[in-house]
């Protein structure tokens, strides 16, 4: 409460959530209501399938919409299809099963086979008519037995888009949308002339601006009626000044039409990685305070809703900057001033509906076509959100695959920005990722240059030091062993002799460690352990972590015992000889 203020009244009677179904054993018809108001009903008396079955999935189907388990209506829509899918195939069995406990498990299993899992059409029908089922505690115990059985996930068809593909698709979108924004901005530069009082009124030049603030206002123009009542063609006064009635004559002037919005969306999905779901209600994207007022750098950000994400990550706002036409944020600034005109209208209608993506449609529709707020908005004439279908229709147009959206959007989150854009870092590695060729192919390298890094790792850490029994008789002492091959040294030229620190003698094929080396490399080791607690970790990585490893390798090799034993036998020789190489006086 403000201080100037009052309390609120509290309401009279509790909130309750609108029921999805009535009580009586006749409602069969359950109305799904999102959190962005949107509501559609299924009228389970419409299943092929006993009425006490009908009733039955109605109720558990009315459990998911009320629990918050479907987010939207897309949701709904699909599992609806599948129980459509169920109640057909027990149509055609001998004797349907009346009633949930009817069931048998070998019904269950020839729905399961009648299906192909291998495709996600069959596998989502499957998983998901069981998964509902299970919610009657009425299912019996073998039918559960049967749906517990493990059913594999169809192998992931859809690949990414190859590079060249993917440019093409780009430039094809960019060069749909770049034309309808030069013609939407052109006009909108020709209705501000207008507003302005450039022309002259009785001008054709003026006659035109009207025509264009009354599409902008009421989204037509006025049309011929005929003597039956029947709405027609565009009125001879607009024709004649715009120079004909079609759509490009017409409304086409201020407004984005189906399929280059589609093309839009094929850009921000190229672009960000969204889906089209996330696309669809993204809000429109507001510059922040003080942005682009000096400097003529627009900061937008983006707000983003990602249901599949577990709780408390369902929101997620980006900042995007508009520093060039290259820019990301130069997308963004387009898509808004190609949408103005649409948003306006739907902003002067509906104010709660905040869409960036607004489009005209071919038809005329009335005012009061939906005034909702949800994933599928239809405000008089114009659509909201990404059109899935069309930009598949924009796509085979082109001559490019359908599934433009889908692939575009997986392209870019593993191959470009290779993180996940809505589903969790493992359903991200998975699904998405590990059953793409582009990804499995760039990883042969990568694997390779692993493998090659950890075969030189062991090389530098195991001992390549030859052990012996005795001292040999061709060969020169070293401060940590014996060398046989002086002059042909694996860390220096051929020929040069080897000047490699004594500390990789351990290191080199040509050395020879006996017995009677065992006590000062033991020193050594000692001596290195202690070095470790004293320096920085990156001096020891740098300098000393090899030598100590390939000391370890051997430790472990005699020993820990007989590695004691040796330690008790260092003479002060061979603490003078460590000691001078550990301080560095035998480097040349």
């Amino acid at each position: 409460m403000s201080r100037r203020g009052s309390k609120a009244a509290l309401p009279t009677t509790p909130f309750r959530r609108p029921a999805a179904l009535g009580d009586g054993p006749s409602d069969v018809v359950v109305r799904h209501t999102t959190k962005q108001g949107t509501t559609r009903a299924y009228d389970f008396g419409q299943l092929p399938m006993a009425p006490a079955m009908q009733h039955s999935l109605a109720v558990l189907f009315a459990a998911k919409c009320t629990s918050g388990a479907w987010t939207s209506l897309k949701s709904s829509m699909g599992i609806w299809r599948h129980l459509h899918a169920l109640g057909k195939f027990w149509a055609e069995q001998e004797t349907p099963p009346a009633d949930v406990p009817d069931l048998t498990a070998g019904m269950w299993s020839a729905w399961r086979l009648s299906r192909s899992t291998k495709t996600e059409t069959g596998y989502s029908q499957v998983m998901v008519t069981q998964l509902l089922l299970r919610g009657d505690s009425r299912l019996p115990q073998e039918v559960r037995a049967v749906m517990a059985r493990r059913l594999p996930e169809p192998k992931v068809q859809e690949r990414a888009f190859e590079p060249d593909e993917f440019r093409m698709i780009k430039a094809a979108a960019r060069r749909t949308f770049r034309s309808a924004l030069l013609r939407i901005r052109e006009n909108t530069g020709y209705l501000n002339a207008w507003r302005n009082g450039d022309f002259a009124r009785d001008s054709q030049e003026w006659a035109v601006g009207e025509a264009l603030d009354l599409l902008a206002r009421t989204g037509d123009l006025p049309r011929r009626t005929s003597a039956n009542g029947r709405t027609q063609g565009v009125a001879p006064r607009y024709v004649r000044v715009l120079g004909g009635g079609t759509l490009d004559h017409t409304w086409k002037r201020l407004f984005l039409t189906r399929l280059e919005a589609g093309a839009l969306g094929v850009l921000l999905v190229t672009e960000f990685g969204f889906n089209a779901t996330t696309m669809s209600e993204m809000p429109v994207p507001r510059a922040v305070p003080d942005s682009g007022e000096k400097s003529g750098v627009k900061v937008y950000r983006l707000e983003l809703e990602k249901r599949r994400r577990h709780a408390g990550h369902h929101f997620e706002t980006r900042n995007i900057t508009d520093h060039g036409a290259d820019s990301a944020g130069r997308l963004i600034s387009d898509a808004l001033e190609a949408t103005a005109h649409a948003r306006a209208y739907v902003a002067d209608r509906f104010p709660e509906i905040d869409r960036l993506l607004v489009w005209r449609s071919n038809g005329n529709k009335s005012e009061a076509a939906t005034n909702s707020i949800g994933e599928l908005i239809r405000v008089g004439p114009f659509g909201l959100g990404a059109d899935t279908a069309a930009a598949s229709l924009w796509a085979r147009e082109q001559g490019l695959p359908s599934k433009v959206l889908r692939r575009g959007r997986k392209t870019v989150n593993v191959v470009h920005r290779r993180e996940p854009g809505q589903n969790t870092q493992d359903t991200h590695d998975r699904v998405y990722v590990l059953p793409e060729p582009q990804v499995q192919h760039a990883a042969i390298a990568v694997i390779a240059d692993g493998v090659t890094e950890a075969v030189e790792a062991a090389r530098r850490t195991v001992l390549r030091a030859q052990l012996v029994d005795a001292p040999q008789a061709v060969g020169q002492e070293t401060a940590t062993a014996s060398c046989c091959d002086f002059e042909h040294s694996p860390f220096t030229p051929p020929g040069a002799g080897c000047g490699a620190s004594f500390l990789l003698c351990t290191a080199c094929p040509n050395a020879r460690v006996a017995p009677v080396h065992y006590p000062r490399l033991a020193r050594l080791h000692a001596a290195l352990e202690n070095l470790h607690s004293v320096v920085d970790p990156a001096t020891w990585q740098a300098d000393w972590y090899d030598a100590h490893a390939r000391l370890e390798d051997l430790r472990h090799r005699l020993g820990t015992e007989i590695w004691k034993q040796e330690l008790q036998k260092v003479s002060d020789l061979d603490r003078q000889i460590i000691d001078d190489l550990l301080n560095g006086h035998f480097d040349s």
